[in-house]
């Protein structure tokens, strides 16, 4: 592999006129879309939110996979087979 010098990046003011008017743009269509989220009203499907607990979050993300967790006995016969001792 050949090596060569680093070149120099230099940045213009064209180039940060545009990232400013593409993060505007970002920004609105991220706020257009949070009060679209408010106004039609959250059922739980989409975007997982912070403030949610952790076993619904569990829950929805298994629901979303199609994942049934089975319930877990708490006897011994289910622990250790059918072993006798």
């Amino acid at each position: 592999m050949l090596r060569r010098k680093p070149t120099r990046l230099e940045l213009k003011l064209d180039d940060i006129e545009e990232f400013e008017n593409i993060r505007k743009d970002l920004e609105t269509r991220k706020k257009q879309k949070e009060d679209v989220d408010v106004v039609g009203g959250n059922d739980g499907e989409g975007a997982i939110g912070l403030g949610t607990d952790p076993k619904s979050r569990e829950q929805m993300i298994n629901d979303r996979i199609g994942y049934k967790p089975q319930p877990k006995p708490n006897n011994r016969s289910s622990q250790f087979g059918s072993f006798e001792f």
